[in-house]
């Protein structure tokens, strides 16, 4: 038995059951695990798979256990058995007896050799039906089957962004997403990015096939951060000049702040900001990684005003938000129920108002959020607008948008779902 599936199966248990975070919990498990690095790929693949396509399982075993939904099944049981369905469908290099097999000698590492049989027959069950997928005939339920999302969000996203964009949007999702990097214009010997074989997306934004790029000495040596394209755009967006005084209010890891200070040239004062003392230590280890002196960091609340704070030429309000634009990765986001997220829009607001107060007359404030849900958007803006006559919207001209806001998701360029919206307070 390999034990990447083994790996798998408690990492899965551990994402679902105790409502861990995908990206954190296979990193430390993959430290921990001994595995080899064809062993820690294969089990990355699995665990990932099995997260993407979680609704997709869970029918599959409604369809061929009916006698024991997945809700009476011992939980190491049912998780066994979404992994055999995934390798059968979806894994082409793993023949169908080697999937069943594995799976049958996972029940006894799991303690649970009374349910060797069961399993090996819900398996065999399925490989006889000729691995298919029944669909229910429910539009909105068959979306749910077919994107392994809830019916509940495709049917939001649908009537907020059209047919068009849903059905993309959901179907990235189960792709692998790209490595994007920003390459870093500060440094003048970039012969080590050549190891990573960069495939240029624009001047600075790259694509690089890495396992893990922080390994790499390109990386250790600052020659580049990690940064999907949405927001390197949102960076651009807000257009920060050298020797300026720029406002990074919810800036962890520290993505944004990097690419605001090098489009600054390492000139000006970039002031970054989160609410955890530990989160500001990445934007203070990525700065230094990188050669940026302009970058001053500390731990503030950004809720709340604070008296001290400079007048700022540009400011990112990039607030926390429900992620739902970047499930491609990290797939467990999309599963949480829609009512865990309501209370975000108010801090939305609260702290987009107080940013507000911050920004020196004629001043550029973006407002940004990794979500497509218009609630966390287009309406945040719209009500902010109503209620400050002093700010205006500025026109998205650099992307032919006359209004002063956008969605990007992955038919744009193959970046994640963002939002960003550019405002100016008026001159008096």
């Amino acid at each position: 038995m390999s034990s990447a599936r083994a790996t798998a199966v408690t990492l899965l248990i551990k994402t679902f059951e105790e409502n861990g975070y995908s990206n954190l919990l296979l990193d430390h498990a993959l430290a921990d695990s001994g595995l080899s690095g064809q062993e820690r790929a294969f089990c990355t693949q699995l665990y990932y798979g099995v997260t993407e396509r979680l609704l997709t399982l869970e029918h599959l075993l409604r369809i061929y256990s009916d006698k024991k939904p997945p809700e009476k099944l011992d939980i190491p049981v049912k998780y066994i058995l979404y992994l055999g369905f995934y390798q059968m469908k979806y894994c082409d290099s793993i023949p169908d007896s080697a999937a069943v097999n594995e799976s049958v000698r996972l029940a006894g590492y799991f303690r649970k050799k009374s349910a060797a049989g069961f399993i090996n027959a819900i398996l065999r069950k399925f490989q006889r039906a000729g691995k298919e997928i029944p669909l229910t005939g429910d539009k909105w339920q068959d979306m749910q089957i077919q994107y392994s999302a809830p019916a509940e969000l495709i049917r939001i996203i649908t009537e907020e962004h059209g047919e068009d964009f849903t059905k993309t949007f959901f179907e990235d999702s189960l792709r692998p997403p790209p490595n994007t990097i920003r390459i870093n214009p500060l440094k003048k010997d970039l012969s080590d990015l050549d190891d990573l074989h960069p495939e240029k997306i624009s001047e600075y934004a790259c694509k690089i096939q890495a396992a893990d790029v922080r390994k790499t000495k390109a990386f250790q040596n600052g020659l580049f951060h990690v940064q999907d394209l949405a927001s390197q755009l949102c960076c651009q967006i807000l257009d920060p000049k050298p020797d300026e005084t720029v406002l990074d209010l919810c800036a962890a890891p520290g993505g944004k702040t990097f690419t605001i200070a090098e489009l600054m040239q390492n000139r000006g004062n970039v002031y970054a900001f989160d609410l955890h003392p530990h989160r500001v230590r990445l934007i203070q280890d990525g700065a230094e990684r990188l050669g940026l002196s302009c970058v001053h960091t500390d731990v503030q609340n950004a809720a709340h005003y604070q008296q001290d704070m400079p007048k700022a030429d540009k400011i990112l309000c990039d607030v926390p938000c429900s992620g739902l634009g970047v499930i491609r990765r990290k797939p467990e986001i999309k599963y949480k129920p829609l009512s865990g997220f309501a209370d975000l829009p108010d801090l939305q607001y609260q702290i987009l108002e107080t940013a507000s107060e911050y920004l020196k007359t004629g001043g550029i404030l973006v407002y940004s959020t990794c979500t497509v849900l218009k609630r966390e958007n287009e309406e945040i803006i719209l009500k902010f607008l109503d209620s400050h006559p002093e700010f205006e919207p500025v026109s998205l001209t650099e992307f032919d948008i006359p209004s002063g806001w956008m969605t990007f998701s992955p038919a744009f360029a193959d970046c994640d779902g963002f939002f960003a919206a550019r405002l100016r307070r008026k001159a008096e």
